[in-house]
């Protein structure tokens, strides 16, 4: 079976999707990928989200605590 093809659209959109996925702190949430490729760009959005809600839950416990 071929290898399914990508696009610099459809790479950009999964990572966006992991991308917001990250951002609402969902560490264990399902990749609705199958193409390695496009399973990378979703992991590397999701860990991206991450830290960034990571870094927000930091900055408002300061701004709490300040």
């Amino acid at each position: 079976m071929p290898e399914i093809q990508w696009t610099l659209d459809s790479l950009n959109k999964s990572y966006q999707q992991g991308y917001m996925t990250g951002l609402a702190g969902k560490e264990s949430s399902e990749c609705p990928y199958d193409n390695d490729v496009l399973v990378a760009a979703w992991e590397a959005g999701k860990d991206d989200g991450l830290l960034q809600y990571d870094k927000s839950m930091k900055d408002r416990q300061q701004m709490r605590f300040a």
